[in-house]
């Protein structure tokens, strides 16, 4: 996992579709939307509910284009609704399956969630007299994607987000940390080294026990406190002053001094 992610088939998926409850006998709605093949292929899926003669009953088909392959079991059903315009409980999701004619794997298996774990209706498909509509529709499956940028939370957490949509977890960052500071050994370019004086290096990654977090979107500020340096630079330059002084006027007692032998 890195640079790229793999094709996800589609296995799941749900959509949210009310049905007129004025519609007459063989009226027919159709929703559409993408499932993906193992490979990546987006193929779209219809869904056409037609009204049955039977009150509060509606049937359903799902079909894909010819060229993309065929449906291979699961593809009709029928939905009964309550007078209150929810979906009958004592159902099961409907799962059908495709043949692919892409190269794809085969059968593919989809399962379409209507229902909760108890048989009841989750609520995404209802029957109510407003015209028939789809609100929403997801799936879980997804072409292949490229990384396009990466971030790293304050757990030290490498974070990849690609192409596709997908965000994934990619690695996270160790940190070591030592008894002793001052006992490590100076290596140059800013290296140091565990000793007997360190102690046993100790590894983890960030904000684990004693170990420190990461500070993430930011610099590093300097570690120099300004006031005391110009302080420093302050006596520096004053005691500069003063042996200056020292050294002028021990040059003029000099000169006094040869003046006065003359």
């Amino acid at each position: 996992m890195g640079g790229t992610v793999p094709a996800q088939a589609t296995q799941e998926f749900i959509t949210n579709v009310n049905l007129d409850a004025t519609a007459v006998d063989g009226e027919t709605f159709s929703t559409s939307f993408i499932v993906y093949d193992s490979l990546g292929n987006d193929v779209p899926l219809t869904v056409t509910f037609t009204k049955t003669v039977n009150p509060n009953e509606w049937t359903w088909a799902a079909t894909i284009p010819a060229t993309a392959g065929a449906m291979a079991g699961g593809d009709t059903g029928t939905l009964t609704f309550n007078p209150d315009g929810s979906l009958a409980a004592g159902g099961a999701d409907p799962n059908m399956t495709i043949n692919w004619s892409t190269g794809a794997t085969s059968p593919q298996a989809i399962n379409w969630d209507m229902y909760d774990v108890a048989a009841a209706s989750n609520g995404s498909i209802t029957q109510h007299a407003v015209p028939s509509i789809t609100s929403f529709t997801n799936q879980d499956g997804y072409l292949a994607g490229t990384l396009q940028s990466i971030t790293i939370n304050e757990e030290g957490i490498i974070t990849g987000t690609y192409s596709n949509g997908q965000i994934n977890n990619l690695y996270q960052i160790a940190v070591a940390d030592f008894p002793s500071y001052a006992g490590l050994t100076k290596l140059g370019g800013n290296l140091y080294g565990a000793s007997l004086d360190s102690g046993q290096v100790l590894r983890g990654v960030p904000g684990q026990g004693s170990m420190g977090g990461l500070s993430t979107n930011s610099l590093e500020m300097s570690n120099v406190d300004l006031a005391t340096e110009f302080v420093r630079l302050i006596t520096t330059q004053r005691a500069f002053q003063a042996n200056s002084r020292v050294i002028t006027t021990s040059d003029e007692i000099l000169n006094e001094l040869i003046n006065s032998k003359r």
